[in-house]
């Protein structure tokens, strides 16, 4: 056994497995243990080998099967006992993804460790929905804010600035809190016009796209009960998602 082990912090993509890079499979089939969350695909997971140990650390709301600082020693613990570990996140681990403190907590303990990306589900879902982020004449600037944290603390976002500061807003982990996020928006200045995306499971079998406004996103999120993981996109770039769409039915029209 090597005497000392390493730690890959390895990006598993949007959900959709063929998503996932070449390293990072690379990665799992090397592994000797596997540490995966709660929005990796399981498919994955068949690509390890058959000796391989695979431990969930999945977190949903208000269910942690271990603490981040539990994960954390748990990697330094393997590592240390000469392992192969691979920490596997759904989407970036760098992008709302804890890989940062994962990082700072291995450090630490001066144990090697790398970063592998993946595709966040924000470029994933945006692609798969064909809903481009930035459009040339819409949209040239993108923010990324995390729905967990709207607000009632610290690193709640800034939504004074965020509502005219960049054209094209990507809100992770947000449908719960849909109603506080569209009255702030709107509060600040934002067109309740401004149209909006709701896109759930993106890149997999079960995504559902919802379109709507500022002034109605709510209601129909509510109607079509969309729940996590879920992503919303606010700003004018979705109508190019609705111009694609209808050049793509009209090219079916013609052909049929």
């Amino acid at each position: 056994m090597r005497k000392e082990g390493e730690v890959a912090i390895v990006g598993a993509g949007p959900g959709d497995p063929d998503l996932i890079t070449l390293k990072a499979l690379k990665k799992i089939q090397a592994a000797d243990v596997i540490l995966y969350d709660r929005l990796v695909n399981v498919e994955l997971l068949e690509y390890a080998r058959s000796d391989a140990r695979r431990i969930y650390v999945g977190k949903a709301p208000g269910r942690h099967s271990m603490t981040q600082s539990q994960i954390n020693e748990k990697l330094i613990q393997l590592a240390r006992e000469g392992k192969r570990v691979v920490r596997l996140k759904g989407g970036d681990p760098f992008i709302f993804g804890r890989g940062g403190e994962e990082a700072i907590a291995l450090a630490e303990k001066g144990i090697p460790y790398e970063i592998v990306p993946g595709i966040t589900s924000s470029i994933g879902a945006a692609a798969s929905a064909r809903l481009p982020l930035t459009h040339r004449g819409m949209s040239v600037s993108v923010a990324f804010v995390t729905g967990r944290r709207c607000r009632g603390q610290e690193e709640s976002p800034r939504w004074d600035l965020l509502a005219h500061s960049v054209e094209t807003l990507v809100i992770y982990m947000g449908v719960g809190e849909m109603a506080f996020i569209r009255e702030e928006l709107l509060r600040n200045g934002k067109s309740p016009e401004t149209p909006v995306a709701v896109i759930e499971r993106g890149t997999t079998p079960g995504q559902r796209v919802v379109t709507g406004t500022l002034s109605n996103i709510g209601r129909l999120a509510e109607t079509m009960k969309l729940s996590n993981p879920a992503l919303i996109v606010i700003g004018e770039a979705v109508r190019a998602r609705e111009h694609l769409l209808r050049l793509e039915a009209e090219a079916m029209e013609r052909i049929g």
